[in-house]
C-alpha cells in the first residue's frame, strides 16, 4: 500500500529514493510517485514541524482573543452603566450660553456629589464650568473629581491650617471683578468643613454670595433613618479621646431632638460604646455607611446592638450615626450609679468621674461625688 501525504512546496523534499513509495498529493492531484525511505522520513518530520507551529500560534493568539473580548465586553458593559459626564457638562454649558456667564458674581458655595457623580446639579455643573478659580479641600481628589465631568478651572486648597491666607487670597480676587467657586471634597461646603469666615468676610464686603444646593451625608442618612425628623441636632464630627467624647455627649443628652454625627470609620466601634454608656442602651439610633456608594449600607437597631453588631471587624467607608430623641427619664439605680463610676474612675479623677457620671445618669453631682470617693477608698 502506498502512503499518501499532503504538501503544497515539492521542491524542498528533493531526498534520495529508498525502497517504499510515497505518492506526494498537491493542490492538483497526484504530483509525483517516488521511493525513498530518507524522503519519506523527512517529509514526515516537515509535517509534523508544520503541524505543531500551527498548532503553537493559534494556541497562543487565544489567549490574546480572550483578553480583547473580555476588555471589549467591559468597555460595553463600562458604557451602559456609566454616563458621559463630561459630554454631559459641555452640553450643559453650551444650552446655557454666553448670558449664564455674563451674570457670574461673587462667591460661589457649591455643593458636589458624596459617592455617586450622578448626583451633581445643573446649575453646579454651569457654574464650575464658568468660574475664574475654585477653591477645595484637597486639590487632587477635587481636582480628579472634576476631570470627569471635563472641567479644568484653576484650584487653590482651603482648608483649616491654610484658611486665613486662602481667604485673602480669595477676597483679592473679587475685587478684581473675578468670580470664585468654594466646593468640599464631597457634599455641601461649611458642614463639618471650614468656609464661614470666608462667608462672613464675603458679606462684610458686599460681594454677592450664593449657595448652589446638592448632595449632603447628614440629611441623606437623617431621611433614610426611620427615626424622628421634626427635630434634629447636627452635631458632626465628636472628639476623638474617649474622654473628651464622652463630656461631649453628656451635653447632647437631654436635647429633645434626633442627634446626627459624622464619624471617622476606625472610631466608629468605640463612639457607639460611649453613646451606649451615656444615652441608654436601649435608645434607637441607625448607622449609614458608604451613602449613594457601591456598598451602601444601613443598619438600624439600638444602640447596644449596633455597637455589638459592628465590634465584630474592620469598618470601612465614610460613616453617618444617627441617635433617635430620648424618651422618659427613669430613675436611674446606685448599681448603675457605680457601674459607671468604676468604668470612668480608671481613667479620670473623682471629680471629673462624678461630673461625668452625673451628667450622664441625671442625679445630683454631690450625691454621685460621694459614691465616686467611697468606691476610690475602696479600691485602695
Amino acid at each position: 500500500m502506498v502512503p499518501v501525504v499532503g504538501c503544497a512546496d515539492y521542491n524542498n523534499l528533493a531526498v534520495e529514493a529508498g525502497p517504499y513509495p510515497v505518492a506526494m498529493v498537491g493542490y492538483r492531484g497526484v504530483r509525483s510517485l517516488c521511493w525513498g525511505r530518507e524522503r519519506l522520513a523527512l517529509f514526515a518530520a516537515f509535517v509534523v514541524r508544520h503541524v505543531f507551529a500551527v498548532r503553537s500560534q493559534v494556541k497562543n493568539t487565544r489567549p490574546i482573543e480572550r483578553a480583547a473580548g473580555m476588555k471589549q465586553r467591559e468597555n460595553v458593559k463600562k458604557t451602559k452603566s456609566s454616563p458621559d459626564y463630561s459630554l454631559l457638562a459641555r452640553k450643559i454649558v453650551e444650552a446655557s450660553g454666553d448670558e449664564a456667564s455674563s451674570k457670574l458674581s461673587g462667591l460661589y458655595i457649591v455643593a458636589t456629589p458624596i459617592g455617586n457623580l450622578g448626583d451633581i446639579s445643573l446649575r453646579a455643573l454651569t457654574i464650575l464650568t464658568q468660574v475664574s478659580l475654585i477653591a477645595c479641600e484637597d486639590t487632587r481628589i477635587s481636582g480628579a473629581m472634576l476631570a470627569k465631568f471635563g472641567i479644568k478651572a484653576r484650584l487653590i486648597s482651603y482648608h483649616d491650617h491654610n484658611e486665613n491666607e486662602r481667604r485673602a487670597e480669595i477676597l483679592a480676587e473679587l475685587q478684581q471683578g473675578k468670580n470664585v467657586a468654594l466646593i468640599s471634597d464631597a457634599g455641601m461646603p461649611l458642614i463639618a468643613d471650614p468656609g464661614y469666615r470666608l462667608v462672613r468676610d464675603c458679606r462684610a464686603a458686599l460681594y454677592d454670595v450664593t449657595v448652589i444646593p446638592g448632595a449632603n451625608a447628614a440629611l441623606t442618612a437623617l431621611a433614610g433613618s426611620g427615626l424622628p425628623t421634626d427635630a434634629f441636632f447636627f452635631a458632626g464630627f465628636l472628639p476623638p479621646k474617649t474622654n473628651a467624647r464622652q463630656k461631649a455627649i453628656a451635653v447632647l443628652r437631654d436635647i429633645p431632638a434626633t442627634l446626627v454625627f459624622y464619624e471617622a470609620p476606625q472610631r466608629l466601634v468605640s463612639t457607639l460604646h460611649d453613646l451606649e454608656i451615656i444615652l441608654g442602651t436601649t435608645r434607637d439610633a441607625c448607622v449609614v455607611r458608604e451613602i449613594t456608594k457601591l456598598y451602601e449600607e444601613t443598619k438600624q437597631g439600638s444602640l447596644h446592638e449596633l455597637a455589638k453588631h459592628y465590634g465584630g471587624g474592620e469598618v470601612k467607608g465614610e460613616i453617618v450615626i444617627i441617635v433617635g430623641p430620648p424618651g422618659e427619664t427613669a430613675a436611674v439605680e446606685i448599681t448603675e450609679i457605680d457601674k459607671l463610676l468604676e468604668e470612668n474612675l480608671l481613667s479620670l479623677s473623682v471629680r471629673d468621674a462624678a461630673a461625668i457620671v452625673s451628667a450622664i445618669t441625671g442625679a445630683k453631682k454631690s450625691e454621685v461625688y460621694k459614691r465616686a470617693l467611697a468606691l476610690a477608698k475602696k479600691e485602695n
